[in-house]
């Protein structure tokens, strides 16, 4: 580990017990109930929060904790809240397909400071503390300086919401004018945006607690992470513009639209 803090070990402890609960479970058949909002869970996703929930507990008892699974839990007059999703792409988890990951990440008097994103099927683990650098499987991580749009690789995920807004005239504008186009989607496209290997990721349809680890990994390693609108990202985002910092201003003024 190339930055030593007791909140990054936390974490990426936890997020090992989840990776353990993950692989004894994946292709299992276990039974699928869905939520009020009809997203699916499996009894993997809540072993693997109260895990999450147990290790961190332990060692920050007077921390707030608010997981996808069990909500609001511990101190929530704390100014240190962790957020997590014990199986960020549930679906893909139900269908066999290794495109899920598990996200943790704290955010300190409300400003995202850890962030851990380990997609244990796929062999990746990205972590980053802010100001202090991003990894990926120990590996050092800095986004692309790729400053021009002719020359960008851009990949888009969960765009159904979008589609159906007056803003998807508008990405195509954005698509026709990029080199290649990509629907990496998930924790994936954002490793690739931190390692340098793609510039843009638009999507849609999304929580802060699918989102605000990687918030953490991309800007450590150099990139900008805000709403399609090009506003900050709050616990009610639905929508993500990450990039290089390069193109930020360029494909948020293609975009020109209020998420």
């Amino acid at each position: 580990m190339s930055v030593e803090d007791p909140r990054l070990e936390c974490a990426l402890r936890a997020a090992a017990a989840a990776e353990t609960i993950i692989r004894d479970s994946y292709r299992r058949g276990l039974a699928v109930r869905h939520k009020a909002d009809q997203s699916p869970v499996t009894e993997a996703d809540v072993a693997c929060e109260k895990a999450i929930y147990s290790i961190i507990a332990e060692a920050f008892p007077d921390h707030g904790f608010f997981g996808e699974e069990t909500g609001r839990r511990g101190n929530q007059g704390s100014s240190s809240l962790w957020l997590i999703d014990p199986i960020d792409g549930t679906k893909s988890f139900v269908r066999g397909y290794p495109f899920l990951s598990t996200q943790i990440a704290l955010a300190e008097n409300d400003q995202l400071v850890v962030g851990v994103s380990n997609a244990p099927l796929f062999g990746e683990r990205a972590w980053a503390v802010a100001g202090r650098g991003a990894w990926l499987n120990d590996e050092p991580l800095g986004v692309s300086t790729v400053d021009q749009l002719s020359r960008a690789t851009v990949s888009t995920g969960n765009l159904k919401t979008l589609a159906a807004s007056a803003a998807w005239p508008a990405l195509a504008t954005l698509i026709g004018k990029t080199d290649r186009i990509r629907g990496y989607g998930d924790f994936y496209h954002y490793h690739l945006l931190a390692a340098g290997r793609i510039d843009v990721v638009v999507e849609s349809d999304v929580n802060i607690l699918d989102i605000a680890a990687l918030k953490v990994v991309v800007e450590a390693a150099g990139g900008t992470m805000t709403e399609l609108s090009g506003g900050p990202i709050t616990v009610d985002s639905t929508t993500v513009l990450a990039t290089n910092g390069l193109l930020h201003e360029e494909v948020c003024r293609l975009l020109a639209f209020s998420g």
